[in-house]
């Protein structure tokens, strides 16, 4: 092997031969180019792990002449024996780099071994759906142990124009990293760039019926089931629809409600999965008459008939559509019927508790979004009581209206 101080002008100079062959830097011990026989040159740097003569030889490419200056693979070749100096070994180094996992790979471990085995039908859904359309073109490429909170927070920083999605994928990556730290150790367990990151404020969409309303939604039901709308609708679609007026029950778990999860004699929906585990959902004498009502299908398991065999409903946008449409409440979607339940709870003057659990709340936290509408009934009472006092003030007869 030569030996020659490396320059620009010496490695330019070089031709490929028959046979590959190399020329050693006379200044840097260990640095060299490689010459091929088709004329690429190629930066390396030898060393031995751990230092001594019986100590293992690595002799790590740095890269190609010409994409990288003579100077630049001088500099790279320093900084990597001042690494051997230290105990260090750059080869090893450079393989676990390339080696690193990617998010790509975190996202697909993610689904695969933890939500597919511990999460719902639908909340798979949703996060295979949100990680392969907008989490993997955004982040797939990086490393898992390169990705900055600041990173994150510009990310969620550029969807402030849709707060709720915004806060859902930053939630999905919390839990993504979470996972990678609690399961995986590919960072630190507990801490991890998405924490720290402020979520949006969210302004929920609360949309409740009055009672003018609720009377010309019945009235729309009352024509669908007698066939008098614009489109014929299934007797189970209006009867789904009523119950989850009734119940406050989740329309999807109206949807998929079977009839040994029915208990007319206690008076209530024993259901073996919901969104918050088993749980019981209690009937009013007018939910059990619309249960009544519902002709069974043999060998169908399902109280919500779909139009294939022994199968449930699946499409009720386009029957709530014509419904609503009706009934003049195009605004308004199914999930807005539970919340109205709950509303005309709070109006009543029930306790918080109370009503997270004819919902089915674990949280306490979410149903006190319904709080400030128990403050109705209050109001009413002050305004009763003001207007007495104002009048008693005047002079007037109190309770004289």
């Amino acid at each position: 092997m030569n030996k020659v101080k490396l320059t620009k002008r010496v490695v330019d100079g070089l031709m490929g031969r028959d046979k590959t062959y190399a020329v050693r830097d006379a200044e840097l011990a260990g640095f060299s180019v490689r010459v091929y026989s088709g004329g690429r040159r190629t930066f390396f740097y030898r060393y031995r792990v751990g230092g001594g003569r019986g100590a293992p030889i690595r002799e790590p490419k740095i890269g190609d002449f010409g994409p990288l200056s003579v100077d630049q693979a001088r500099s790279i070749a320093k900084d990597w024996a001042a690494e051997v100096r230290r105990g260090g070994d750059p080869a090893a180094t450079r393989n676990a780099e390339r080696e690193a996992p990617t998010m790509a790979a975190l996202f697909d471990r993610y689904l695969t071994d933890y939500a597919l085995k511990r999460k719902k039908a639908s909340s798979l859904r949703n996060d295979r759906r949100m990680i392969e359309k907008e989490l993997k073109p955004a982040f797939g490429r990086m490393r898992v142990k390169d990705v900055t909170r600041q990173q994150i927070r510009a990310y969620h920083a550029s969807l402030e124009d849709k707060p709720f999605e915004a806060n859902r994928r930053l939630a999905l990556l919390s839990k993504t990293f979470s996972y990678a730290g609690d399961e995986l150790e590919w960072v630190s367990r507990g801490d991890h760039p998405v924490k720290g990151v402020m979520r949006f404020k969210e302004e929920g969409r609360r949309r409740y019926l009055s009672e003018d309303e609720i009377m010309r939604l019945g009235v729309a039901l009352k024509k669908a089931e007698e066939g008098q709308l614009e489109r014929a609708i299934s007797l189970y679609a209006v009867a789904m629809l009523r119950l989850v007026l009734l119940t406050g029950a989740r329309h999807s778990e109206i949807l998929t409600l079977r009839w040994d999860e029915v208990n007319l004699t206690r008076g209530c929906l024993e259901l073996e999965d919901s969104k918050t585990g088993r749980k019981e959902i209690y009937l009013s004498s007018a939910a059990r008459a619309v249960l009544a009502s519902l002709p069974r299908q043999s060998h169908n398991p399902y109280v919500i008939v779909g139009a294939k065999p022994n199968s449930h409903l699946v499409n009720i946008k386009d029957p709530w559509a014509t419904i609503r449409r009706d009934a003049g409440l195009e605004d308004v979607r199914i999930h807005d019927l539970r919340h109205n339940f709950a509303s005309l709870g709070a109006r009543a003057g029930m306790s918080l508790p109370l009503i997270g659990k004819l919902l089915g709340h674990k949280s306490v936290q979410t149903t006190a979004r319904y709080a400030h509408l128990s403050d109705d009934p209050l109001h009413a009472a002050a305004g009763s009581i003001g207007t007495d006092i104002e009048e008693a003030l005047r002079g007037g007869d109190v309770g004289k209206r």
